[in-house]
């Protein structure tokens, strides 16, 4: 029973992130942890990403940065590349505790910083650069929203034109992902009667996920991007930090 409860609750979460309550879907597979591998976890989760990284986009189809999506997408294809060639070789808890650290500097910044903080512009150079850390850490972990949001927040830009530019640059990304995925056979042996009622529930999550942020004031909706990024850090230094010591 806690097992269905979990599966059903981080689908749900993986979609309300696609609705635009971005950094809460990367917290989805370490939630499925408690009951199964990363790894199964990853892999069970991709399709249910990916049908609801596609109703996203349906829904922020007129609200997103053009600009940013440009620079992300080529660059998280580039990461996605890198991270196909380096998985191998790469271990999975120095990783997440890099991206963790991302996420925990980005927010260590914002909070102690000056609160009057300038609005910065979509660089090329830094967006390729960060584009290109959140493919590879998307790839190989599901979390690519530490290093992305370090390039995105400092836009400040309104909270539909964030949500539309990271649910269109991350549908791009996923669905990148899958040939290598089958390619590495992580998607062997899938329970695909489980994943259609999975997609479902995601489905729902991402009409909720839309809804809220639609009634959220733009501050509120900023506090809690903030609020869930620093969470999602936390845990994945924390996961990684455990793998690399229980090694």
């Amino acid at each position: 029973m806690l097992e269905v409860v979990l599966l059903l609750s981080a689908a749900f979460i993986v979609g309300a992130s696609k609705g635009g309550l971005a950094s809460a879907g990367a917290i989805a597979v370490p939630m499925l942890a408690l009951v199964m591998s990363p790894i199964a976890a990853a892999a069970l989760l991709l399709p249910v990403f990916i049908v609801t990284d596609w109703f996203g986009v349906w829904l922020y189809r007129k609200d997103f940065s053009k600009r940013n999506v440009l620079i992300l997408v080529p660059s998280m294809l580039l990461g996605i590349a890198i991270a196909t060639l380096i998985t191998p070789y790469t271990p999975e808890s120095a990783l997440l505790i890099f991206t963790g650290a991302i996420g925990l500097w980005y927010c260590a910044k914002t909070w102690l910083g000056s609160s009057q903080t300038q609005r910065q512009p979509a660089r090329l150079v830094p967006g390729i650069f960060w584009g290109v850390i959140t493919g590879i850490a998307s790839f190989i972990t599901h979390s690519g929203s530490p290093p992305s949001q370090a390039y995105l927040l400092p836009q400040q830009l309104p909270k539909l034109t964030f949500a539309g530019t990271v649910a269109i640059a991350f549908a791009a990304g996923n669905f990148v992902k899958i040939p290598a995925y089958f390619a590495i056979g992580q998607l062997d042996n899938l329970n695909w009667s489980l994943v259609a009622g999975l997609s479902v529930a995601g489905i729902a999550g991402v009409y909720v996920g839309r809804w809220l942020t639609e009634i959220m004031r733009q501050e509120t909706y900023m506090r809690f991007i903030h609020t869930t990024l620093f969470l999602l850090s936390v845990i994945l230094v924390g996961r990684g930090g455990y793998e690399l010591f229980a090694a």
